[in-house]
């Protein structure tokens, strides 16, 4: 006959989860349902009166064009940011798990840079591309490129790209070596007996081997650079020039505390977290079946 084991129940499983529900309720839940409450609203500058509106500010938004030209800019922004910074995380990640001699000093100095905050790092760019005083528009200026991303708009662009891919890159190099020194040494050299060089093994073994890393990389590098790249925009180019660099996220604070349009700006970060939502969701109902765990 079995016997059934019945454990008392204890209030310790909750005392444990209980700081982390508490951070997610007060920092997310909380602040999204204020968002998508404010986004029904139509409120003066100084909060003094409120008007309810029901999808009014959606409709709006979607009628205007700067609207629309920042979304597609920012999906183009974190396309471009994404593949940027995995690709070279993933070569210098090559380069280094194949170091012998100083190769601890090697990754410390390809990871430092992660530790620089978004605005310093913005702060680096501007002034090494200051179209007056920055030492890469005078060799730019030797090859008869004139770099002023003041006032061309695809030179802003292409600068904050390369600062937000290179603030991100020791981040994913990070988890790209630990993935490649996870692999079996003798699988490596079992294909290098078989005759397979370098570039046969990292792409018939090495690369669909780190492809879950890869994968979570792709989702995290996605949510960077729609969110956390605000810093380095506004250090540099503050969304100019003529809004050329102005993603979702800069113009949610742009319109909410300059322009003071705080319904408008509440439905902006609503549409912005549910495209968010929506892409991972895809990333990991699409993306996750051509990965190899």
């Amino acid at each position: 006959m079995l016997k059934r084991v019945h454990f008392p129940s204890s209030v310790l499983p909750f005392l444990l989860v209980a700081p982390q529900i508490i951070v997610t309720v007060v920092f997310f839940l909380w602040p999204a349902a204020q968002a998508i409450y404010q986004s029904f609203l139509i409120e003066d500058a100084f909060g003094l009166s409120t008007e309810f509106v029901w999808f009014e500010n959606f409709e709006l938004l979607f009628a205007d064009a700067h609207y629309l030209d920042s979304f597609w800019r920012t999906l183009f922004f974190s396309a471009a940011v994404a593949l940027l910074s995995m690709s070279v995380a993933l070569i210098l990640a090559g380069f280094a798990d194949r170091i012998v001699r100083g190769a601890t000093a090697y990754r410390t100095l390809l990871i430092w840079p992660y530790a620089v905050a978004p605005v310093l790092a913005g702060a680096l760019w501007v002034f090494m591309f200051n179209p007056t005083l920055g030492i890469f528009p005078y060799f730019l200026d030797m090859l008869g490129v004139d770099w002023n991303h003041y006032l061309n708009g695809s030179q802003a662009m292409a600068l904050v790209i390369f600062a937000a891919a290179w603030k991100q890159i020791a981040y994913n190099f990070l988890f790209y070596l630990a993935a490649m020194q996870s692999i079996p040494l003798s699988l490596i050299e079992a294909a290098a007996i078989d005759g397979a060089g370098p570039v046969r093994r990292f792409k018939d073994f090495v690369f669909p081997l780190i492809s879950p890393t890869t994968f979570f990389l792709l989702v995290i590098n996605a949510v960077y650079a729609f969110f956390d790249t605000f810093g380095i925009i506004h250090a540099i180019t503050q969304g100019g020039p003529a809004n050329s660099t102005t993603i979702l996220v800069y113009k949610v604070f742009n319109d909410g505390f300059v322009g003071l349009d705080l319904g408008g700006s509440a439905a902006q970060s609503v549409i912005l977290m549910f495209l968010v939502i929506i892409m991972t969701v895809v990333q990991f109902r699409y993306v996750e079946r051509k990965v190899e765990y």
